[in-house]
């Protein structure tokens, strides 16, 4: 996450900035270190930076070479020869063109802007991104999507498209009178161009920790509804949000009493599947059973419930499915009552969200569980038949698993819920640090009653510091809600295939219990 410097930049000493022949304007540059201006001066009519500003921000050498007639920047050690009366630059014995020569004022040498992008991002060993239009300078490998915001009034309300490029994970809520639109980005590169809709749509900006757009609503607002544009991944995500004013019965976009005449309406949410109507997320664990602590005090029960609320959201929006939580706020609910609330739902999925524990502070990583008893043996079936007892299984970790009966509902899923599991670890692992026990089969009491595909889903190991403070943050809680929802929308289309994976989606072997 970039976070926000009060920094005035002034030159490399802090000094005053050298004579111009007019103070431009200002870069704004984004880095891992923050948000820093980046000065510019009007030099005989061209946008130039002072090459002492260059020199403290990036860490430059820099030197006269009068005898050659150039300047010679250096960045660790590679160098480029910059001619001090022409706009050239020789970086590798490649000749690359400037639209002015550098220019000296009293004694700093000023360069155009886009030697930053022509000649000094050859050299330097970070990347360089300058987006001359939104004046940004991005250093590093920042997530600083473009993101244009537009709206139409309709006659129901208003449609706001925003296009993003390149593609990122985003979160629609409410918050009070605004609607915030998130995205999985280390800051925004924005053009907001939508316009105020009396009564209804307010204001748009972007918003702290400037990695979301806001849409303050009006008097007039009564609900929204979202959908999503298919399109390959190379495309712009466009998001069309519809907002429907109080008393509204028409579709956004269309005239009341008018017939499509080329196409019908747009579809508010993609149309649910048959195969797949309700979710049942299992937040784990409530009330006075706490779950895991970190050692800063983060707790799986508050982790397990944020995650939930965010991903039912996410589904409810973007598929148009019914989703239920097994808990909605801080109350104890036994295990056995969480798959029987899935169960009488008719429930087509169940996903149980939990943060792991381990004695060794340095396990660290998440993890997929569907069921299995069968990897215990002997002794396993024994103490299956056992009511009351319960058997440890996870290698390292702390945690018992409790088991019941051997004739379980779940027994004839555990194909379907193989094959969620392996697509929740593909898509956690895009995002988020894995186990190296990714995927894994354990007899979770929670899971055997289910009727129905079930997993349960580590977030990550709560007792590691470093893991501890990323599941109490809201953007690594967006990254887990980003891959599970993901996962979901695949394994509908398993569903809507009878059952049947794609080549891509062959089932993953589950780690054998006690490997590492």
């Amino acid at each position: 996450m970039v976070f926000v410097l009060g920094v005035v930049l002034a030159t490399a000493q802090g000094q005053p900035q050298p004579a111009a022949d007019a103070r431009l304007g200002e870069l704004t540059v984004l880095s891992r270190e923050g948000r820093r201006p980046l000065v510019t001066a009007s030099v005989n009519g061209q946008e130039m930076v002072s090459l002492a500003d260059l020199s403290a921000m990036f860490s430059l050498g820099v030197r006269e070479d009068t005898a050659a007639g150039g300047l010679i920047v250096t960045s660790g050690e590679r160098s480029l020869v910059l001619s001090m009366t022409q706009g050239l630059a020789s970086v590798g014995g490649r000749v690359v063109t400037l639209p002015a020569a550098p220019v000296k004022r009293g004694t700093t040498w000023f360069v155009p802007v886009d030697f930053i992008a022509r000649a000094l991002s050859l050299i330097h060993p970070t990347r360089l991104d300058l987006r001359r239009g939104s004046r940004l300078l991005v250093v590093g490998d920042l997530r600083v999507p473009r993101v244009i915001v537009r709206n139409e009034e309709a006659a129901s309300g208003a449609r706001v498209t925003v296009d993003v490029t390149p593609r990122v994970g985003y979160e629609v809520e409410q918050q009070g009178s605004r609607l915030l639109v998130r995205f999985e980005a280390d800051a925004l590169d924005p053009l907001l161009s939508a316009s105020p809709v009396p009564d209804l749509l307010t204001s748009v900006q972007v918003v702290e920790p400037l990695t979301a757009v806001g849409l303050d609503l009006g008097p007039r607002f009564a609900s929204y509804r979202t959908s999503e544009e298919a399109a390959a991944p190379a495309r712009p995500l466009r998001i069309t949000i519809d907002l429907v004013a109080q008393g509204a019965t028409t579709v956004p976009g269309v005239t009341p009493g008018a017939m499509p005449t080329v196409e019908p309406p747009p579809v508010i949410f993609e149309t649910p599947q048959a195969r797949l109507r309700t979710i049942v997320l299992d937040p784990g664990h409530g009330g006075t059973e706490e779950g895991a602590k970190g050692p800063g005090g983060t707790l799986e029960k508050d982790v397990a419930l944020a995650v939930a609320r965010q991903l039912k959201a996410t589904l409810e929006q973007r598929l148009g499915v019914r989703v239920l939580l097994t808990r909605d706020g801080d109350e104890t609910v036994p295990l056995d009552e969480r798959a029987a609330f899935a169960n009488n739902n008719k429930a087509d999925l169940f996903v149980s969200l939990h943060a792991n524990a381990s004695v060794r502070a340095a396990v660290s990583g998440a993890e997929v569980f569907y069921l299995s008893l069968d990897e215990y043996g002997p002794e396993g079936r024994r103490v299956a038949e056992a009511e009351g007892s319960a058997i440890s299984t996870l290698g390292g970790g702390a945690r018992d698993i409790d088991l019941i009966l051997w004739d379980m509902a779940q027994m004839q899923h555990i194909d379907a819920s193989a094959h969620l599991a392996t697509l929740i670890e593909r898509g956690l692992r895009e995002r988020v640090p894995m186990s190296p026990r990714a995927i894994q089969q354990a007899p979770f009491r929670v899971l055997v009653g289910a009727n129905m595909p079930a997993v349960l889903v580590e977030m990550g190991f709560i007792t590691n510091p470093d893991e501890e403070k990323l599941l109490g943050s809201h953007a690594h809680q967006q990254r887990l809600v980003q891959a599970i929802y993901a996962s979901i929308v695949e394994f509908r289309a398993y569903l809507d295939r009878g059952g049947q994976a794609s080549g891509a989606e062959a089932p993953r072997s589950p780690v054998p219990q006690g490997a590492r």
